[in-house]
């Protein structure tokens, strides 16, 4: 691993996080306001809340954007807490799209068609469409696709970048030492919380894990609980949004983190109980990338459905934390 092998994963890293920041910002102007009309409209039933916060989080890129937005308008008063609650738990569900684009990065074929569908192939053409709106459009919505294009380009770019800096990782014996630690379930959910607490993003994070993926690095037992930690980690955006905020919407911010913290807890107790008895063999085989899409997906996916029906429960244990006394608990 040299000196310009960082630099090359650094700069990818860089790259990635600024491609998904842009596509994100682009989306969100794109929708021009109308998100959080529709929100505020479609939450009556707490199923259409998930169905269409799953929808809302997977166009805009963002759960961290989806729940910081219900906070505000959990906030504002124009929707209740019980509102909120469905779309949350949908936001969770959409955001694992960025993983399934991603996943794609790991292609590999010979065939034409299919050597199409791999971001280094169909990501040039996004940034050429891009450049040509923004500098030769001058209405506002055009602009706008073009840097939703430029931003898409860049961020696959920026994955690209640091899966191949990543390659030599996979051969260096400190490294995977290191990656070995993380296959312990306590740390392994740690440092997924930590990273993504860091940079704010669990779709970032995943891709992040993505790359390593791609070269060799990360087995199933390390990928994991890095994944559980990544769902509590984004909780922190959401929790920064409603400092200073009313009380609903600090409850809104607990529930988004009761939601990932006792839905992370059950999996793996569950998991790691049936682990000790079962033993799954595919712990120890490298994980790639269209992998750790499933385990996203299926994990947020069965989340939802085990705790959708007690969402009043979850309810009220945001009213037990922040109650409505003198003595409530602050941010």
């Amino acid at each position: 691993m040299s000196f310009f092998n960082v630099l090359s994963l650094a700069g990818g890293l860089a790259l990635f996080l600024f491609g998904m920041n842009t596509m994100g910002e682009g989306l969100a102007a794109f929708s021009g306001g109308r998100m959080e009309k529709l929100l505020e409209k479609l939450t009556a039933n707490k199923f259409m809340a998930v169905a269409f916060g799953a929808i809302v989080t997977a166009v805009i890129q963002s759960s961290s954007a989806t729940t910081v937005m219900v906070v505000g308008l959990v906030n504002s008063k124009i929707m209740k807490l019980s509102q909120a609650i469905g779309i949350i738990m949908g936001a969770n569900i959409g955001t694992t799209i960025t993983s399934w684009i991603l996943s794609l990065t790991g292609i590999e074929s010979e065939n034409f068609w299919i050597q199409l569908l791999r971001p280094s192939s169909f990501s040039p053409v996004f940034a050429l469409a891009g450049i040509i709106l923004i500098l030769f459009c001058k209405t506002g919505k055009k602009k706008i696709t073009g840097n939703i294009l430029i931003g898409f380009a860049i961020l696959m770019y920026g994955m690209e970048m640091m899966s191949g800096a990543a390659a030599p990782l996979a051969r260096l014996k400190g490294f995977t030492d290191m990656l070995i630690m993380f296959s312990n379930p306590v740390y392994g959910m740690i440092a997924g919380a930590v990273l993504t607490a860091a940079i704010q993003s669990s779709s970032a994070s995943v891709g992040i894990l993505q790359a390593l993926c791609i070269a060799g690095a990360v087995n199933y037992s390390t990928a994991i609980p890095i994944i559980m930690g990544q769902n509590i980690g984004t909780c922190i955006t959401a929790i920064m949004s409603a400092v200073g905020a009313g009380k609903n919407a600090k409850r809104a911010a607990a529930v988004h983190l009761y939601f990932n913290v006792i839905g992370t807890v059950m999996f793996m107790i569950i998991f790691y109980t049936l682990n000790t008895f079962i033993h799954f063999e595919f712990l120890n085989t490298p994980a790639p990338p269209a992998g750790i899409a499933v385990l996203h997906s299926t994990f947020n996916i069965l989340c939802t459905i085990v705790l959708l029906p007690f969402s009043d429960k979850l309810e009220k244990l945001a009213f037990i934390t922040i109650p409505d006394k003198k003595r409530a608990v602050y941010w």
